[in-house]
């Protein structure tokens, strides 16, 4: 899979890693880049097509798979976050997080596998979390999502080996964005992050650990619970 001369489509590309993924396509010499919001009148990018989009509506999805049908790149970007926790948090906040997550990228893969196998199979990217493989209990509903997003992904690389589409997952933790305003600690440059997860989609990888926290934690999951849990293990 190459950047250069590719067309992508990036989901949630109005602001935060989903609007970075969109210049850093752009700076790597992608011929086409759409750009998918649920408002796209919020899309200021210069270069990009915007797209109206809201993962959650099967018929928006289906409309953008009927419109970007030369697409060879898919970026599952798009996501909520309610801050619900799964014991006091509203129902419905928690719905949000599994319909966004999970439902949501499932639709777009069920929609634009066809698509990438007509174009000669291409990439798929999921932007997962280093929360796909802990939790907190004010992430609970959004770890919840993510976990099973990971494990969404891990089914979709199997099942789209066939028609050549590489499926490759990001983990990342707080990046300088919006969604991560409220955060005082580390933040790693979205923008350097979408470049290093280009790089791994380039290089063929099926998953992409992009800082120090999600390395961290992924080295934990081997060892005893206590490693992530110690509080209550």
């Amino acid at each position: 899979m190459q950047i250069n001369g590719a067309t992508a489509l990036v989901t949630g590309a109005n602001r935060g890693l989903g609007r970075r993924f969109a210049q850093a396509l752009l700076d790597r010499g992608a011929a086409k880049v759409y750009a998918a919001a649920r408002n796209p009148e919020a899309i200021d990018l210069p270069g990009v097509t915007p797209v109206r989009l809201d993962i959650t509506d099967p018929a928006q999805v289906a409309a953008a798979a009927a419109l970007a049908s030369d697409v060879d790149l898919l970026i599952n970007n798009a996501g909520s976050g309610t801050g619900a926790d799964v014991l006091g948090g509203d129902l419905a906040d928690i719905r949000l997080e599994m319909e966004t997550h999970y439902f949501g990228t499932l639709s777009m893969a069920r929609a634009f596998a066809p698509v990438l196998a007509a174009n000669g199979g291409g990439a798929l990217v999921n932007v997962l979390s280093v929360l796909s493989w802990t939790t907190a209990p004010t992430v609970g509903a959004y770890a919840s999502a993510k976990a099973a997003e990971l494990s969404l992904t891990n089914a979709l690389r199997l099942e789209l080996a066939a028609q050549k589409t590489l499926v490759t997952g990001l983990h990342v933790g707080y990046m300088d964005t919006d969604m991560a305003a409220h955060v005082t600690g580390p933040k790693s440059d979205p923008l350097v992050i979408a470049n290093h997860t280009l790089d791994g989609v380039e290089a063929g990888l099926p998953e992409v650990v992009a800082d120090d926290l999600s390395r961290t934690v992924r080295a934990a999951l081997s060892g005893p619970l206590s490693n992530l849990y110690p509080d209550v293990a």
